[in-house]
């Protein structure tokens, strides 16, 4: 696997000891010279042997934080220059990762293991990975293949910026994917097959956590493009106020205050759309500074 930087490997996990001892002898096979962290979030299993017993360093949580937090532990204690993070389930195939790390080295900041048909998610979650990163896709004017993955390999001082942004929920994937491009940074796809999970019970649910998803994307879009998101709002309220005035102008020849409504809240839906931009650019401020810091 060759690579002229240091390599970083970090894997989430709450109670996750049977796949670790699957995945981490994989691992330290295609990846022999990389660190490799396993950040145990609260497990109640016997993670902290099997961690000793393949000799990777374990961070460990005193009580389960969610996979955003174990994510965030592991950046902030990775000394690798680049960071490649996975699952501990073995939903991710480590033998992907020398595909994801010849990309990588085509000069992108971060590349990720996008799940192609026939993966791990059953159909209510592809269709709804679909339909974010559709949405994720528009949000920032750049095709995004798989939102939720979280098989992904990132230059870590860019990834760092944007640590105080991230969740501590399932949903650091969706937002980090957002703040790379929305910043300006390149960001490729690599076509992975994920298996279905071999032990253990998933922690995502799907009505709870598709809302969340959804309120990211909506929270992070507003962030970096706020227009992309009040302007079609404010031509909404225009549109169905213009309509509604035609429609009372013809049937009863006045102006209603119906309309009126419609019209002030497209206005002041506009107004609030070009403070937002104007605010979302000091985020910018010091994303240069502290890229030339990290290098």
């Amino acid at each position: 696997m060759p690579h002229t930087v240091p390599i970083s490997i970090v894997l989430p996990a709450r109670n996750e000891a049977t796949g670790l001892r699957d995945i981490l002898p994989r691992i330290q096979a295609v990846a022999p010279g990389a660190q490799v962290l396993v950040v145990d979030d609260g497990s109640t299993d016997d993670t902290p042997a099997v961690c000793a017993e393949h000799r990777v360093k374990h961070l460990r949580h005193p009580y389960p934080k969610g996979n955003g937090a174990a994510i965030k532990t592991g950046a902030r204690a990775a000394s690798g220059e680049v960071i490649v993070f996975m699952d501990a389930d073995g939903q991710h195939k480590p033998e992907d990762i020398p595909g994801l790390l010849e990309e990588f080295n085509k000069g992108y900041d971060m590349v990720v293991g996008a799940r192609q048909a026939g993966s791990q998610a059953g159909l209510h979650r592809a269709a709804a990975n679909d339909i974010f990163s559709r949405f994720a896709s528009w949000m920032v004017m750049q095709p995004i293949a798989d939102l939720t993955s979280g098989f992904r390999v990132v230059r870590a001082a860019r990834f760092r910026q944007f640590l105080y942004l991230l969740p501590n929920g399932f949903s650091y994937p969706t937002t980090i994917t957002m703040s790379f491009f929305r910043a300006g940074y390149s960001v490729a796809y690599v076509p992975i097959h994920s298996p279905r999970r071999g032990s253990g019970a998933s922690h995502i649910h799907p009505l709870r956590d598709g809302l969340r998803f959804l309120l990211i994307i909506i929270k992070i879009g507003t962030l970096f493009s706020p227009q992309k998101l009040f302007l079609p709002i404010s031509a909404g309220f225009f549109l169905t106020g213009l309509a509604y005035y035609l429609y009372t102008y013809l049937t009863a020849g006045r102006f209603t205050n119906m309309s009126a409504l419609l019209f002030i809240s497209a206005i002041f839906t506009f107004l609030i759309g070009i403070v937002s931009e104007q605010i979302s650019a000091l985020h910018y401020k010091n994303i240069d500074t502290s890229d030339q810091e990290g290098k």
